[in-house]
């Protein structure tokens, strides 16, 4: 199932259709990253701003959603590493700006969510993507590496490990903006340590 295509046979999708979707992917993003897969998908719909009716006709069960939902994740890193890699000069600055698209598109957070309910490993339309995104970022880190600007212990599963854990929703009553914006900080902190020649100490 591509994110895009309706069941069945594929056909354009109109304007509103393709803005109906990615409301509905953005807000079961962020829903599910809340409050789990299980969230209520009438809470989707409404946070997405369209009739519960126009969900379950794009995805009839929770499963289509989810899948749809770690598809279009994994999608949005995948392209986000790519561009990186191949607009900025500075390898270094290339890592870095990845780091804070994924931040924004809350990649870290929405992919965890969905492990045990997703097998974003096995599924033949989940596993490319994921291994290919995965390759991008190992090759952002490699380039960081080999122009001396990331110190050669820092691996791939440090930085998807702090993304993972700056990305995810702190406890407590704060607006999610105030958060996000204190997750933005913290990763800022991080980029600014991970450099080779980054003062050691105040």
């Amino acid at each position: 199932m591509q994110v895009e295509e309706a069941r069945g046979a594929a056909r354009p999708m109109r304007a509103d259709a393709k803005r109906n979707l990615a409301q509905i992917l953005t807000a079961a993003r962020d829903v599910i990253t809340e409050r789990g897969p299980d969230a209520p998908l009438d809470e989707i719909a409404r946070r997405a701003g369209v009739g519960s009716g126009t969900l379950y006709r794009r995805f009839p069960d929770r499963d289509s959603l989810l899948r749809a939902v770690a598809l279009d994740a994994l999608t949005a890193t995948l392209a986000a590493a790519r561009a990186a890699g191949e607009q900025e000069r500075d390898p270094f600055d290339a890592l870095a700006r990845y780091l804070r698209e994924a931040l924004d598109l809350r990649v870290s957070a929405i992919l965890p969510s969905l492990l045990g309910v997703v097998d974003l490993a096995n599924d033949p339309e989940l596993s490319p993507p994921r291994s290919e995104a995965a390759d991008a970022i190992k090759r952002l880190i490699a380039a960081a590496h080999d122009a001396g600007s990331l110190p050669k212990d820092v691996a791939f599963i440090d930085i998807v490990t702090f993304l993972v854990r700056v990305s995810r929703p702190l406890p407590g009553p704060q607006p999610p903006e105030w958060k996000h914006e204190l997750a933005r900080r913290h990763l800022e902190l991080f980029i600014r340590g991970l450099r080779a020649d980054a003062p050691s100490g105040s």
